[in-house]
């Protein structure tokens, strides 16, 4: 585990009015086994390690809202709680169906959340939760998307964010956070360093990260409700995302196991993970048979959301692959930039991070683990407009 201090204590600044918390709600656990109550302001246990929250019984398609058309319409499958939801209507996305790589198969659009990823979902929860529990400021550290989305969400909850990233990171995913009057800091170096910068400041604000917060994964899970729900309440038989901290594995991983405890689905769909070439720790601990990933330096790419070398919750993460019956593969950089191309030409603009599921698709396909008689879904997790900088360089090279 990596060296990081305990005490996750809320600074007195950062406190707003807490509000009434709801009783009987799941509780939170960490590596140890230590558990902790979920309605207050916690971001990881005592041990220092990652939180989780209990499992959860899920619910049936009878408890779905159907009044409400944003993902709040799984509300019961989320901790209980009287918080008034932060929502910008995020969720209830397409499913498209597409023919790519010789399948017939569908693409999840998440470009279509209000700030343009999948973020939106766990930023949705994580920041209702905040609210409800009196933060007034907060400090997030993100490679771009996860800091608009939160920028957004803290704008419509009246949260002071404060947000670090790589100064490398596309400038429109800046310029969005900071439209949505978020500060922005740009640290020197690679993701890892910005998210080493934010546990050093995490004593002082505190400290909201989407890859940490336990509540944010509670709003990432309702992508697999939905799903269930746009496949006419069934499971797929396999879901393809891009990893970086792995939140979206995760997520599936916990939505799917809910509903096959509901009884709604016979089995959990395999989680197929595709990661960039360039940043891959995940695949390479999956090919050594590892528990956890092994800390090292990787060379920058394109693929900026899945650019973590050091994901906090890689023991989790690799686990739930497995659990699923699941694989990872990982994709050449020069396969990024034409996929983005490809996928476009389909009426579908992704950024490269969305885009390196496509040629994903077809090695896995090539390797037997997938096959015709499938009902494959890929994610998309980000606009195309959030790196129009770097995809001008697809328009220069594409004959007119």
């Amino acid at each position: 585990m990596r060296s990081v201090t305990t005490g996750p204590t809320v600074p007195a600044s950062t406190q707003g009015t807490p509000r009434q918390m709801s009783k009987n709600l799941p509780r939170l656990v960490d590596r140890s086994g230590h558990l902790y109550a979920s309605d207050q302001p916690r971001w990881r246990g005592d041990d220092g390690s990652p939180l989780m929250m209990e499992p959860m019984p899920g619910i049936s398609r009878r408890q779905i809202d159907t009044s409400i058309n944003t993902q709040w319409r799984y509300r019961s499958a989320l901790p209980p709680t009287q918080a008034e939801p932060v929502t910008l209507g995020e969720g209830r996305t397409p499913l498209l169906p597409r023919a790519l790589a010789g399948l017939d198969i569908a693409v999840k659009v998440e470009s279509m959340n209000p700030t343009g990823s999948f973020k939106d979902r766990g930023s949705s929860v994580m920041i209702t939760a905040l609210r409800h529990q009196g933060i007034g400021r907060l400090l997030e550290d993100s490679s771009g998307n996860g800091g608009a989305s939160v920028a957004a969400y803290c704008a419509a909850a009246g949260i002071d964010a404060q947000i670090i990233a790589p100064a490398s990171t596309s400038p429109s995913k800046i310029v969005q956070s900071r439209l949505h009057g978020a500060s922005v800091g740009l640290v020197p170096g690679s993701r890892q360093d910005v998210a080493d910068e934010a546990i050093r400041q995490a004593d002082t604000s505190f400290y909201a990260s989407h890859n940490w917060h336990p509540q944010f994964l509670q709003g990432i899970k309702l992508i697999a409700y939905e799903m269930w729900e746009d496949l006419g309440f069934t499971a797929p038989s396999a879901v393809l995302v891009p990893a970086g901290a792995g939140s979206l594995v995760l997520g599936c991983a916990m939505g799917f196991a809910e509903l096959q405890r509901a009884g709604e689905i016979d089995q959990v769909p395999r989680i197929l993970v595709s990661q960039p070439e360039h940043c891959c720790p995940l695949v390479q601990a999956l090919t050594d048979g590892a528990a956890a990933i092994d800390a090292r330096d990787w060379p920058r790419t394109l693929a900026e959301g899945t650019a973590i070398a050091q994901p906090v919750r890689d023991r989790e993460v690799l686990q739930a692959i497995r659990d699923s019956g699941g694989a990872a593969t990982a994709v050449a950089e020069e396969e990024l930039l034409p996929a983005v191309g490809e996928l476009a030409r389909t009426g579908v603009f992704v950024e490269p991070t969305s885009a390196q599921v496509l040629p994903a698709l077809r090695q896995f396909r090539a390797a037997g683990h997938i096959s015709r008689d499938d009902t494959v879904v890929l994610i998309l997790t980000g606009s195309g407009l959030k790196a129009t900088q770097a995809l001008s360089q697809l328009i220069t090279d594409t004959p007119a």
